[in-house]
């Protein structure tokens, strides 16, 4: 019996399956091998020692007059057989009987033992399914594995995770052996194990790499509170800081940078700007316009929208290459922002004489005149 406990501690070990699994498995085997051999089991009972991990298997037979009276032999036995267990057997009585499961046919203990087996694949499956299932939304490193068409497959150590084209940053390319972090997205069950799948396109794979990189974040004292990304070329992303000491900004660059260029690195050269997170939109829309200035900012809250002037220097980089800039901006700050530079707003007559940002609405006026709260409904401006 020593075998078997050496062999169910091996398989806890080893594969990762609790020792109370192993051993109901062990006794559904014993009781399809008893249904297998008598061709019924409901009189049987197996029990196993969770310590040693001895098992007797037992059977419940009524006591019968002779061998004349017993219709079923797996369910009756003899008063002269019954005696050879309980001396004080009786006609009537019901006895337990102890069966050896040596006695039992090759087919019964071939079943028994493909029923431990598909037990003990069943049970691994399930612990591999547990262990990723508990990773959805959150950063693994793994190993390219193999590429199957335009998917890769990454291998997370106990299984594979695939890497669909639709996942992929059209940039980037990855050699067999290749060590790479991605996002779980998500892990499904099936027969064959479980079915991961992995992006290296969602925002949040920049979110968990700022908070392996940065202290601040993995405490809470700096919030991520928004990333905007076009996976391979840029992402932008605004910080707030809990306490007014930390910078947070400069919590996720690191001293010389060395914390941003760490992701940065990881991404393949991907360009990230990190603003500050304001509660004013106005000024929430100065920061992601940036590297680009800006002159004022007139924000309609209702609308969701914003008219943002800049230099005339600096409408190029404000929009940006294909007005990648603005795009960003506009997904991060969650406003339609349209540029202008001053010569435009100047032609357009939208150039204002002074900035309203700081002044309550009934506060506002301009060239003398006052506005009512009414007139600035829903706009801000900086």
């Amino acid at each position: 019996m020593s075998e078997l406990k050496e062999a169910i501690e091996l398989l806890e070990k080893e594969k990762g399956i609790s020792r109370e699994s192993l051993l109901e498995s062990i006794e559904q085997s014993l009781m399809q091998a008893c249904k297998a051999n008598f061709g019924k089991n409901d009189n049987i009972n197996v029990k196993i020692d969770p310590v040693t991990c001895e098992y007797s298997v037992t059977a419940e037979k009524e006591v019968v007059a002779s061998a004349d009276d017993i219709v079923d032999p797996t369910l009756q036995v003899t008063v002269a057989e019954a005696r050879k267990t309980d001396p004080d057997a009786e006609e009537g009585d019901i006895i337990t009987v102890e069966i050896n499961s040596k006695d039992f046919g090759r087919i019964a203990t071939m079943n028994a033992k493909n029923v431990i087996l598909q037990r003990i694949r069943e049970e691994e499956r399930n612990v591999v399914f547990n262990k990723y299932n508990k990773k959805v939304r959150q950063l693994v490193s793994g190993t390219v594995q193999r590429v199957q068409g335009k998917a890769y497959y990454i291998n997370l150590g106990k299984a594979d995770a695939l890497l669909s084209e639709n996942e992929q940053v059209k940039t980037e390319k990855f050699a067999p052996t290749e060590r790479v972090k991605v996002y779980v997205l998500e892990v499904k069950s099936n027969s064959r194990g479980p079915k991961i799948t992995v992006s290296r396109t969602h925002p949040d794979l920049v979110r968990k790499l700022f908070e392996e990189e940065v202290t601040e974040i993995r405490d809470g004292v700096v919030e991520i509170k928004g990333i905007s990304r076009e996976p391979g070329s840029r992402t932008k992303m605004a910080v707030w800081s809990n306490n007014p000491d930390v910078d947070a900004v400069g919590a996720c660059v690191g001293l010389n940078g060395s914390r941003v260029n760490a992701v940065v690195s990881e991404l393949r050269g991907e360009k990230i700007d990190i603003i500050a997170w304001d509660e004013n939109p106005a000024l929430l829309i100065e920061n992601a316009l940036s590297p680009a200035k800006v002159v004022n900012v007139r924000v309609n809250t209702e609308e969701k929208s914003a008219k943002v002037i800049v230099p005339d220097t600096q409408l190029s980089l404000a929009i940006g290459k294909e007005g990648q800039n603005a795009r960003l901006a506009a997904r991060l700050t969650g406003y339609k922002i349209d540029i202008k530079s001053e010569r435009q707003a100047r032609e357009a007559g939208e150039m204002e004489s002074r900035n309203y940002y700081d002044m309550k609405p009934e506060e506002m006026h301009a060239d003398g005149e006052k506005e009512t709260a009414e007139d600035m409904s829903g706009v801000q401006e900086l």
